[in-house]
């Protein structure tokens, strides 16, 4: 028996075939969802749900991954133009107004407490970081105050492991010296819920605390968020 193919029904098929992958592949974020919650979602997985669909080269779950990667995390989260989106990921115009205002409305969401706030102690600047306890990546986070200590500035400097080799202390004090502050406090997460600090932590937060007092803008302290509990550096480096 000969069995004769038809290019065009061949292409029809395939493409049927991805998209079909695709929406099947799509269907689970959505059923952990509406089943655990947002919090048992990896952070690929939300941004897949938000996205939908992939590109020509790329499902949506590795398009997800792929903008969640390094710079490009980095970028949007620093309000990268929406041109740049679509040309850096081969992404059309609405993916990028999904994607850019996503990040958007998630920093300001982020920064739920007023600005004003009087930060007077590190019990109080962790009430204000706590709910980086929940997220599944590193987040490197700054509060930035006046000499009243108020807080004027609340701001996410970078996504991954603090490494003090990756961290640049312009990442840290630009935003200090944009906005006049007197003082910057940092506070990271670590997401297996371990609060004591590691040994890169406490010679990351050495070395920018040095830059600090070069540049007169102090580093007051740098606080690692734990399961239901933080830890001052600053307080560390004091007992030791």
């Amino acid at each position: 028996m000969k069995v004769f193919y038809n290019n065009s029904h061949l292409t029809f098929y395939y493409v049927g075939f991805i998209i079909f992958f695709q929406l099947n592949m799509f269907l689970k974020p959505r059923e952990k969802l509406k089943q655990y919650g947002p919090k048992a979602l990896e952070d690929d997985e939300l941004l897949a749900i938000i996205l939908a669909k992939g590109n020509r080269r790329e499902n949506v779950f590795q398009l997800s991954k792929r903008l969640l990667k390094g710079f490009a995390r980095e970028g949007l989260l620093n309000g990268q133009k929406i041109a740049d989106v679509q040309e850096e990921f081969g992404i059309g115009f609405v993916q990028a107004c999904q994607i850019i205002a996503s990040f958007e409305l998630g920093k300001r969401f982020y920064a739920n407490e007023p600005p004003g706030q009087r930060i007077q102690s590190m019990e109080e600047a962790y009430n204000i970081v706590k709910n980086m306890q929940y997220l599944h990546k590193e987040y490197l986070r700054g509060l930035y105050i006046n000499s009243r200590h108020k807080l004027i500035h609340d701001e996410i400097i970078t996504i991954g492991s603090l490494d003090s080799n990756i961290i640049h202390p312009r990442e840290v004090f630009r935003p200090a010296i944009e906005y006049g502050a007197y003082a910057v406090i940092l506070a990271h997460n670590h997401p297996s819920g371990e609060s004591n600090p590691s040994p890169t932590d406490i010679e990351t937060t050495q070395k920018l605390q040095k830059i600090g007092e070069l540049i007169q803008i102090p580093l007051l302290d740098h606080i690692v968020v734990g399961k239901e509990a933080y830890t001052s550096i600053n307080k560390l480096l004091k007992q030791n």
